[in-house]
């Protein structure tokens, strides 16, 4: 079953964002089990972003996450994001529709 995380936080370090996203696209090539991660922020809310990484199941998911370059991530992020701590949410995907 496929699986989707969607991380959620706000800062005032847009640039930061860029940054320490492009690093770990670089750093995790050929490495990561993602199959497409998407880096938002929002409209109306412009210190809010969400990353949604998708993935071929929760154990793809797992397996990176136990990368040691998704630990460096997590720790920039931490520096950057409001209050220390993204909000996490892990989606089981029931049904997808093309367009």
């Amino acid at each position: 079953m496929a699986f989707i995380q969607i991380v959620e936080f706000e800062t005032d370090q847009h640039e930061e964002v860029k940054r320490i996203s492009t690093e770990y696209q670089v750093s995790t090539e050929g490495k990561r089990t993602s199959t497409r991660v998407t880096v938002t922020s929002d409209r109306d809310k412009p210190r809010r972003y969400m990353i949604v990484a998708e993935f071929e199941s929760y154990e793809a998911a797992m397996e990176n996450s136990n990368l040691e370059e998704t630990d460096a991530l997590a720790e920039q992020m931490r520096a950057i994001v409001d209050g220390g701590t993204p909000t996490f949410h892990n989606l089981n995907v029931l049904e997808e529709y093309g367009s």
